[in-house]
This record gives C-alpha cells, structure tokens and sequence, in this order.
C-alpha cells in the first residue's frame, strides 16, 4: 500500500505522512505485546511461584535485551523504508511540462491565411515569366469540362471564358452568377485571376465554383497567358 500511495494520489507528502503513522504504529504495537507479556509472566508467577518463569521474567525484563529487540525493530523499519525510498529515486519518471496529445490547430484557417498572403504577395510579372501558352492549354484541359474557350461558345456549367481577362466579373448576362460573384465587382486581370485560382471559394466567398485551386505556380501562370490570348484584345504582359 505504501508503494501505490507514493507513486499516485495524493503524492509524496502523504507518503511520508504514512510512514511515520506505520513507525509509530508498530513501536506501540510492539511495546504492546512486551507488556502483555510481562503481565502474563508475572501472574503466572504469582500462581505457580515456578522459579523458571521468575528467571524467564527477569531475563526478558533485562533494559539490554529489551533495547536489542527495539532496535532490530526499527532497523528493519528503516531498511524497508529505505529500499522504498531508493526504488522510488530509481524508477522516477519526470513529468513533462507539454501535453502528450496536443489538439489540432485549425489547419484550414491557417491554409487560408497563407494562400491570402501569397495571392497579395505575388509579383505577377515573375509568376508570369515561369509559363508559357502551350502549357497553359494543356492545363485548361481539366476546365474545359465546365468552361468553353472558343470565341463564340456558349456558357456551361460555369460561364464562358473567351475574353475573360480583361472583362468585368459577373458580366455574362445569359449566366447565372451567384449572388457572391454578382457582387464581387472587380476586372479580372493578372492579379485578380491569379489570386482567384489559388482557391476560388476563399477568395470570392460563397462562390458556386466547386474547383479546389490551383497550386502549382507554373500551371497557375501558364494558364493565365492562355486565357489571356484567347479574347480580341489580349493584355499586354507586364
């Protein structure tokens, strides 16, 4: 019971505590039983008058045996206590100061910020020198589903894209916008259509795009000089 006290709750000044209420127990319980065995003797001396138990009752009165006795005792209290104490120093395991599971941060909000700072950060004409045309019609590929390119073509699932840079967002009248995209209000030009696709439902809130973004810096430039060539009055490139 002292190990499992000292080693869980309520801790080591319990422990200690305890140590000293079982000492004292067993020196009491011990002078205890010595005296009710010289009460024992001695009245079985007055009823016999046997000179052996007289002798017997002598000899265990002796201070000096009766002091070899106590200390044997306490020895062996203090043996046991001390390979407790040095059990306990040997197999001691330090706390840590951190929590052994930490909880998620929220990893979303923090991919939001970063994209924000690099769509703000971004030097357009850098991100622009690392694509290329050809490039970026291999990369509308995975749009084509949803957007036609071709002068001409019709709206889609999303609204058609021939001349889209340059144009005002929202501006198709046979399509029908969401309300976030209607209200939207800006051009879309380099800046803009970079920081869209990096990840369009951040940066137009409530947009009904289900695209997840476009990552990758090369793809992301080449596709923007693709869709600007294709419209009547292409931008020049920074």
């Amino acid at each position: 019971m002292l190990l499992i006290f000292k080693r869980g709750f309520p801790g080591r000044r319990f422990a200690a505590s305890l140590d000293g209420i079982i000492i004292t127990e067993l020196l009491i319980f011990f002078h205890l039983i010595y005296a009710i065995n010289f009460y024992y003797l001695n009245k079985y001396f007055l009823l016999t008058n046997d000179i052996s138990s007289l002798r017997f009752l002598q000899k265990f009165m002796n201070s000096f045996e009766i002091n070899k006795i106590i200390a044997a005792i306490i020895l062996t209290i203090v043996v046991i206590v001390g390979i407790d104490r040095l059990a306990d120093a040997v197999y001691r395991v330090e706390v840590s100061n951190t929590a052994t599971y930490k909880v998620a941060s929220n990893t979303k909000k923090n991919d939001i910020n970063t994209d924000t700072k690099t769509a703000s950060s971004t030097d357009i004409k850098s991100l622009l020198a690392i694509g290329n045309i050809d490039h970026g019609k291999v990369i509308f590929k995975k749009c084509a589903a949803c957007h036609s390119i071709k002068k001409g073509g019709g709206n889609k699932i999303g609204p058609a894209l021939w001349g889209v840079i340059g144009r005002q967002s929202g501006s198709i009248d046979d399509f029908k916008y969401s309300k976030a995209m209607l209200g939207f209000g800006k051009t879309w030009n380099f800046e803009t259509m970079n920081a869209f696709l990096i990840k369009p439902k951040e940066y137009v809130k409530g947009t009904k795009m289900a695209y997840a973004g476009l990552k990758n810096e090369k793809d992301r430039a080449s596709i923007i000089i693709y869709l600007n060539e294709q419209g009547d009055s292409p931008l020049p490139l920074p």
